[in-house]
């Protein structure tokens, strides 16, 4: 009887050991093996076990580079009230000339505001390239689109150009004062037939004071009649 029961529990023992030993077992094991064990959280793990990374978030798209007529505007405006200037630095000054012009100081976007920006540079004057980091950097802090802003300055026309808008109404009231034709009462004798003006013979009333004898005024005016 001891031998019948020591031969029961030695093949119990060989067939837990079989058990322990089927591929699949194997099979996890290895794939346990194989997982590295600093993989990042939130790691999909891959078919073959291994984690799989997470993809990364996408970096902000950079400013496009400044247009040829943004070149040329830099250009201008950095000469612009300065004869000694390269072209190749502009001033704070010259800057808020530009801005102004190209109507991008407004409300939203104040002299102080550039001044701020500008003065991060501690430089009087600043090249193309430090330039439009100013505007990036300007625009990112008053929420603004950077490339409407370089639009803008790229199309304002040369230094010291005014708007058609204004140039039209200063146009109107110059043709409008000068029309001859308009004036009435005394300011009529003002001008001659042509619109020419008469100087004071336009304003005053003047007697002629030729004549033969000494003192004689209204020269044929007498009726040829006495």
């Amino acid at each position: 009887m001891p031998d019948r029961d020591h031969t029961r529990s030695s093949l119990s023992t060989m067939a837990d050991s079989a058990a322990k030993t089927t591929p699949e077992g194997d099979a996890a094991k290895d794939a346990s093996k194989e997982a590295p064990k600093d993989a990042p959280k939130g790691a999909a793990p891959a078919s073959n076990g291994t984690a799989t990374p997470p993809p990364a978030s996408a970096a902000p798209a950079a400013s496009s580079p400044p247009s040829a007529a943004f070149k040329e505007q830099f250009k201008a405006f950095s000469k612009f009230g300065d004869t000694k200037s390269d072209g190749k630095h502009i001033t704070l000054s010259q800057s808020d000339k530009w801005m102004k012009q190209a109507k991008v100081i407004d409300k939203t976007i104040t002299t102080t505001d550039t001044g701020i920006h500008f003065k991060k540079f501690k430089l009087l004057k600043i090249t193309l390239s430090d330039y439009i980091k100013f505007i990036e950097d300007l625009a990112k802090a008053r929420k603004a689109d950077v490339e409407e802003l370089k639009k803008k300055m790229a199309d304002c026309g040369p230094p010291g150009v005014t708007s058609a808008v204004a140039k039209s109404k200063a146009d109107a009231a110059v043709e409008r004062l000068t029309d001859v034709t308009k004036y009435t009462g005394s300011h009529k004798q003002r001008f001659d037939e042509a619109g020419k003006g008469r100087g004071l013979a336009g304003r005053k009333d003047s007697k002629d004071g030729s004549g033969y004898v000494q003192g004689y005024k209204d020269k044929d005016t007498y009726s040829k009649t006495h």
